[in-house]
């Protein structure tokens, strides 16, 4: 086995700024760990876009290879329940933070972070879904737990985004009547062709959802914005509502009081898929595999790691539609 190999790597200049390079490695460079891949593909996750342009909150340590997500074939092996061949995903905990993530062309890692990819999920539909899928997964497992789906009158925010278009989907497939929240006057099309009823703005939302208690309009919502628009949407659940959290791209402060909580019951339901056991992780793909099988067509754009730089810019002002998976070869 040849031990080079690329990858795409952030480095911190004397003056304080970031570039990014592809450069070729030795698997020897790469961590300790139980569990060697060879990486089929990753995902551009806002996350990774932070690590990329020296956000020292998300990475402490540069040089630096950004990629919470990847999936591919173990080509080494410490631990009895991971063979050579055998397809896996990894996702989340501390990789693509401060451990060399999946913008390379390998990953090793331990076994706690590592799930065999399940039947009836193929590769890529697996790294389709990803941190982003798992977050919406977790979100919808969460409010179905609540408040049940079915039937259920339902608004995700941020609604063009990994996340959200996931969470749009899967909530339509579970027989919610979604709407979906968007500031891409152009998106109204694709958030209904994935299964929302409704697309109103961001404007349109913070006009109807400015009071300390507005309105009630929703039963469960996602939210993947924070800030404003999740103070905001707080106020219009209807009676024993819920939201689930689950991104703070608009801002980690919010601005509320205490009437959605007294008055209404309305729950605030905090979303973690980084850090959860790989159980529970476990859970979600084997949904995804089955109950849960979404037509994910369309939903994606393949690049390689040439092309990552233009996406990270893109992501970061907010302009990136469903998901951009990185192609790294190693199938």
């Amino acid at each position: 086995m040849d031990s080079s190999f690329q990858a795409f790597t952030v480095v911190e200049n004397q003056d304080g700024s970031f570039a990014s390079q592809i450069i070729s490695k030795n698997i020897d460079d790469l961590p300790p760990g139980d569990i060697l891949v060879r990486v089929a593909f990753s995902s551009l996750n806002y996350k990774d876009a932070l690590s990329a342009t020296g956000h020292k909150g998300v990475t402490k340590a540069y040089p630096h290879t950004p990629g919470i997500d990847a999936v591919g074939t173990v080509e080494d092996s410490s631990h009895s329940d991971f063979n050579v061949g055998d397809q896996v995903i990894v996702s989340g905990y501390d990789m693509g933070m401060n451990t060399a993530g999946g913008f390379g062309e390998y990953i090793r890692v331990p076994r706690e972070w590592v799930s065999l990819l399940p039947e009836g999920l193929t590769i890529k539909e697996s790294i389709i879904l990803g941190t982003a899928g798992l977050t919406a997964g977790l979100s919808v497992s969460a409010l179905d737990k609540k408040n049940g789906i079915e039937g259920r009158l339902a608004i995700v925010t941020g609604a063009t985004g990994g996340v959200g278009c996931l969470g749009v989907q899967l909530l339509s497939k579970l027989g919610a009547h979604v709407t979906a929240v968007t500031g891409k006057t152009d998106s109204e099309d694709f958030l209904k062709s994935i299964g929302a009823v409704e697309v109103i703005s961001r404007e349109e939302l913070a006009q109807n959802c400015r009071q300390p208690l507005s309105s009630g309009k929703w039963d469960i919502g996602i939210d993947v914005v924070g800030g404003e628009t999740l103070a905001g949407l707080m106020t219009c659940l209807n009676l024993g509502g819920s939201v689930a959290c689950c991104g703070n791209v608009g801002g980690p402060k919010i601005e509320t009081t205490i009437f959605p909580y007294i008055l209404r019951g309305n729950s605030l339901l905090g979303i973690d898929s980084g850090n959860i056991p790989i159980s529970e992780k476990k859970k979600i793909w084997e949904l995804f595999a089955n109950e849960w099988k979404l037509d994910l067509k369309g939903l994606s754009k393949e690049v390689t790691l040439n092309e990552l730089d233009h996406e990270i810019h893109s992501i970061l002002e907010g302009a990136q539609k469903g998901r951009v998976i990185i192609s790294l070869g190693g199938r």
